[in-house]
């Protein structure tokens, strides 16, 4: 944990000292049977390290962007947890762990269903908190789109309608203002056990 923290204190150092707005991503992977409070106790001990680091390494919070993801159940986990329980678990971890002076924070995907990572953002933005917390997704994005599209030529308008559908809906969930109910979000998860980028 203290090399990933320092690692990703450096980088961030480095891309300010250039000019960039570094995106620092201490993920928790998916893998697993842990409990959403399993993985709290974790990110807890993880984020923590990573911003003693990144405040030992003078990074500004102001002039980055965190990229986490979001304080939930593994993905073998028997016992899932609503939007509510992820959404509260993982504004408790932002505020003990994260400065209100952090620019910006866009979650990672990281293997949740379409439906569900929409579902997790949109119920945070139904909460007060500091930042503006939004989405970086992947796989959350682009799995329906990919699949769709399938390399077929004749799919592309139907694949760009769902991404455009995609986009929208969590647009809305970074407002707090997602209707699951005419949603088409795949609800499948997008996990894929051991996963290398």
């Amino acid at each position: 944990v203290t090399d990933c923290a320092y690692g990703l204190a450096r980088y961030a150092a480095i891309c300010q000292n250039a000019g960039l707005v570094p995106i620092v991503e201490p993920e928790i992977l998916l893998d697993g049977e842990h409990t959403l409070e399993e993985t709290y106790e974790v990110a807890s001990a993880v984020w923590a390290e990573t911003f003693k680091y990144l405040a030992d390494n003078n990074v500004m919070f102001d002039r980055m962007l965190l990229k986490p993801s979001m304080v939930g159940p593994g993905a073998d986990c028997p016992k899932r947890n609503t939007p509510e329980e992820v959404a509260e678990a993982t504004l408790k971890m932002l505020n003990s762990r994260v400065p209100p002076a952090t620019a910006g924070i866009m979650f990672l995907s990281g293997g949740l269903s379409e439906l569900d990572s929409t579902l997790y953002l949109n119920a945070m933005n139904q909460q007060p908190n500091p930042w503006h917390v939004s989405f970086s997704y992947a796989r959350a994005l682009q799995n329906s789109v990919i699949k769709t599209w399938a390399g077929d030529d004749a799919m592309v308008g139907k694949a760009q309608a769902i991404l455009s559908r995609r986009a929208e809906e969590n647009g809305l969930a970074q407002l707090g203002k997602f209707n699951p109910d005419e949603s088409l979000a795949n609800t499948d998860s997008t996990f894929q056990k051991n996963y290398v980028y």
